[in-house]
């Protein structure tokens, strides 16, 4: 009787197990989403430097009973560009939009926020990214949705296009109203 090596068991094992995990995954409500640890949970701490004269946020604004969006962004940002009319559109129905300037030149975010417009409430800069850490930031744009209690009900990583404003961004806002 032939002896079957273990080395000849590996392969076929490992492709089942991955097999199964990108199966498992895809099932997800959303297979593009990233998932966030932080989902239901307080919101980190807000640790931001001053940008130019702007208004700063704190932790207090973030549960002050209302919902407010927290909204990462960079003038280097081709994304943050694109997103940044839909920003504006939700500041003037009166939601309150918090800006954190990630990895910024402190003159260029000035300039893009004077050319574009200035869609935040308050904003401050994370010029190392420290806070981006602190919240589990991959990339620039990304938002979060937080309730009255500061708490994250959603984090969106990505633009926010029109699509998305009515898909993801209005339904988690309505969500934390309730």
């Amino acid at each position: 009787m032939a002896k079957i090596s273990p080395l000849m068991i590996a392969p076929p094992l490992v492709f089942a197990g991955l097999a199964a995990l990108f199966f498992v995954g895809m099932q997800r409500e959303d297979p593009d989403a990233l998932p966030s640890g932080l989902k239901g949970k307080p919101a980190p701490a807000v640790e931001i430097t001053t940008l130019g004269d702007k208004k700063m946020f704190s932790d207090s604004d973030l549960r002050s009973g209302e919902v407010v969006l927290v909204n990462y962004w960079a003038s280097w940002c081709a994304p943050c560009r694109a997103e940044h009319p839909n920003l504006e559109a939700l500041a003037d129905e009166g939601i309150p939009v918090y800006g954190v300037n990630y990895k910024d030149k402190p003159g260029n975010a000035l300039d893009f926020l004077e050319e574009l417009g200035d869609p935040y409430a308050a904003t401050g800069a994370d010029s190392q990214g420290r806070m981006a850490l602190n919240w589990g930031v991959y990339g620039v744009p990304e938002t979060y949705v937080i309730d009255g209690e500061g708490k994250i009900v959603l984090r969106f990583a990505g633009p926010i296009t029109s699509r998305m404003l009515e898909d993801r961004i209005r339904p988690a806002i309505e969500a934390a109203s309730n």
